[in-house]
């Protein structure tokens, strides 16, 4: 390494005030010397140190660096860390409703406006040196991933990429893809948690370690020794329930039972078999105020209580605050009375009441607060501030507390081991474990983290332990061709290319990487011509993808060349981008008011998280006979799908349509509330998204945008304003 580029890094590293690690200094090293990187680290090791280097470096040489996120939070979290550290004048911030200062030479964005970018051939892009993907691992998303990849194949071969990843198993793999695509990538991974990690299960009121303390003593051990070294006093207590639930299964159930067995927790039988069988399960459940207790008194706070259900954490802060808690002085009040009061800023007190402000700030001056996707954006801010500044104490939180907001705790609770996916409860996995208690520690605050697992009926240690154990998880393409994407792709490079581009995805890297594996087992594939099949996935699609758009007049005969409306297509980013270009097509949204408009429009971005089944209609006629000639343009797009081998669009929601109408007419937000059943924070993220797509219709097609305009801007008042960020 030459000494201008030693002098750079070593530069940057006395802006710390800790030593950086081995691992910051060799990825810093390998930027400075025109490497891109693949980091992959454990949460919290401080890998966000090398993209803030990859910006330190743009600012030095005069370049641009691009600092890209997968949420706003954390774009806006990480725009405020720039700034502190450059100065306002050289850092922006773009995330789709926020611009500014977006020709800085350091720029924070969502991972999508950078996409968007791109496509566009934005001048923003001119002078551009390095790309900062951080959460990298977010190409795994089901939803937004593809559009991770679609950074990666389509930025200037000139650009170096920075990419920063939670801890996984196949991390050479992913760097030897990036590698491939981008160019020289140094790959640097560490696995060293930069505070150790201690594990524990609270049982009753009681906090046990989760493995045998005396073997890690014995090896050493900074962390949690190997799996198969639980705690043997765990492990009597699941023999003692194992043994509780089974002596109470044999006893008499008297006349009612006729002396048959009960199913497990069903409470088939009643009385007092059923009595006892519930105190067998529950006796060692702790109570969530016992659990804090508990923490409080070992000097374990301030912790991220994670519980899978807004609900819940919404119920745990009653709970708690019914308890009479005192975690904070009189000191740690005030700040965070100021907190809040700043947070809500602007708001009416129509709204404050809407929003239940008064029992928020009852139980954040108390250090108690929750953190879910349902919570107003403002008070989550708010929560976030007191966490970061160690007034608040406790946090009830969902899972997306864990990714990659920088909240990290002295300890991490989990009230369970299964949640919800979407589709049915099942167990974490290793990879989700690892997420969550990898907020337990705060570098250079707390000498060591910890996690605690709560003891429910049927807990097995063991299996908890191999959880502790396994610290990395397989990262897995979900990249697949979008009609929007292949629009414009071809726009970019045209056609021929574009199908070359997407066969360097990852997903096919993998595919034939699986392939490869598949052949070796079988060498007689090479002989029956077999081992072209699981290969060229992704090319396959993307042709039956232009398939359907030159069915339908989005490419020209032959499918060469965009037309008027695959230009106009290129605009919409949606699920149901083709839905949509056909509806703009067929004039659906001509002669709509703003609300009419806003109602319909959300139909296409909307999801319902709950019962699907629960019966919705649109505002007025005009919106309801709107609606009906979208589903009929969805049926219609479905049935060319399925000619060509596709698997169909979602179908249009209209779930939020009558709560985004009421709103656009100016209803007051405690009726909307109210009426829809929503939770101030969805209804102000499903409004947003509402507006970005009506802004998106708008930019798409002329013929539109002023009444998009004029509809996003009934939208965009109050609590929806923008200067309340997600």
């Amino acid at each position: 390494m030459s000494g201008d580029l030693a002098a750079d890094v070593a530069l940057f590293a006395q802006g710390f005030p800790f030593a950086l690690d081995s691992f910051q200094l060799e990825a810093c090293q390998a930027v400075a010397g025109g490497k891109g990187a693949l980091v992959a680290a454990p949460t919290g090791a401080g890998k966000t140190v090398v993209g803030e280097f990859a910006c330190f470096l743009a600012l030095r040489t005069g370049r641009k660096c691009f600092y890209t996120t997968p949420i706003k939070a954390l774009s806006n979290q990480k725009y405020r860390d720039l700034c502190a550290r450059h100065g306002e004048q050289n850092v922006g911030l773009l995330t789709g409703d926020i611009s500014v200062n977006g020709e800085a030479p350091v720029v924070v964005m969502t991972t999508e406006v950078l996409r968007n970018m791109i496509y566009a051939s934005s001048p923003t892009l001119r002078g551009l040196g390095f790309v900062v993907l951080d959460e990298v691992h977010y190409l795994a998303d089901r939803f937004r991933g593809a559009v991770w990849e679609e950074v990666i194949i389509t930025l200037e071969e000139s650009v170096r990429v920075i990419a920063l990843s939670a801890t996984v198993s196949n991390a050479e793999e992913f760097g030897a893809w990036l590698d491939e695509v981008r160019g020289d990538t140094a790959i640097v991974l560490w696995e060293q948690r930069p505070v150790p990690l201690f594990q524990h299960v609270m049982a009753g009121r009681d906090l046990y370690d989760l493995f045998d303390q005396r073997v890690a003593a014995l090896s050493g051990a900074a962390a949690a020794p190997v799996s198969g070294e639980v705690n043997p006093k765990l492990l009597q207590l699941a023999k003692q329930e194992t043994r509780a639930l089974r002596d109470d299964s044999r006893r008499p159930r008297g006349r009612s039972g006729n002396g048959k067995r009960a199913s497990y927790g069903s409470g088939r039988y009643g009385g007092a078999a059923d009595s006892r069988r519930r105190e067998a399960n529950q006796r060692l459940v702790p109570r969530r105020d016992a659990t804090i207790e508990r923490l409080s008194a070992e000097g374990l706070l301030p912790a991220i209580y994670f519980i899978f259900s807004r609900q819940g954490c919404d119920t745990a802060v009653s709970q708690l605050m019914r308890s009479g808690p005192q975690l904070t002085n009189s000191f740690e009040r005030v700040e965070l009375d100021e907190i809040a009061s700043r947070h809500a800023e602007g708001l009416s007190t129509a709204d404050l009441a809407a929003l239940d402000y008064g029992a928020f700030c009852d139980a954040f001056r108390c250090g108690i607060a929750a953190h879910h996707a349902g919570m107003f954006p403002a008070f989550k801010a708010a929560t976030e501030e007191g966490f970061g500044r160690g007034l608040v104490k406790v946090v009830f939180a969902t899972e997306t507390l864990a990714l990659g907001i920088n909240m990290p705790a002295r300890s991490v609770v989990l009230e369970k081991l299964v949640k919800f996916n979407g589709e049915h409860h099942a167990d974490i996995t290793a990879g989700e474990y690892t997420q969550l208690t990898g907020r337990a520690g705060r570098r250079g605050i707390d000498v060591e983290g910890h996690a605690v697992v709560n003891w429910q009926p049927g807990l097995d240690p063991r299996a908890v332990a191999g959880l502790a154990s396994r610290r990395t998880y397989p990262l897995r393409s979900s990249f697949q061709p979008t009609y929007n994407m292949a629009a414009n792709f071809v726009a970019t490079v045209g056609r021929a290319q574009a199908r070359q581009l997407l066969e360097r995805s990852f997903a096919q890297y993998q595919a034939d990487a699986t392939l490869q594996r598949y052949a070796q087992r079988s060498r007689r594939n090479r002989d029956t011509g077999k081992s072209r099949l699981r290969t060229n996935t992704i090319a396959v699609r993307f042709d039956r993808i232009c398939s359907v758009l030159e069915s339908l007049g989005y490419l020209t005969a032959g499918g060469q060349e965009l037309t008027a409306d695959g230009r106009m297509l290129t605009r919409i980013y949606s699920e149901l981008d083709l839905v949509v270009a056909e509806a703009v097509k067929d004039g659906v949204f001509a002669g709509l008011s703003g609300p009419g408009l806003a109602a319909v429009v959300s139909s296409l971005v909307y999801e319902s998280r709950g019962d699907r089944r629960v019966q919705h209609r649109m505002p007025n006629r005009a919106s309801e006979k709107a609606q009906s000639e979208l589903r009929g343009i969805w049926r219609r797009v479905s049935l060319v799908e399925r000619d060509n081998r596709l698997p169909g669009s979602p179908e249009p929601d209209i779930g939020f349509a009558e709560a985004v109408f009421d709103w656009a007419s100016g209803r007051p937000l405690g009726e909307v509330l109210d009426e829809s059943e929503l939770t101030a924070g969805d209804f102000v993220r499903n409004a947003r998204q509402v507006v970005d797509a009506l802004d998106q219709l708008g930019e798409a097609s002329p013929v539109l945008r002023a009444s998009c305009k004029e509809a996003a801007g009934m939208i965009r008042r109050s609590v929806v304003d923008a200067n309340y960020q997600d």
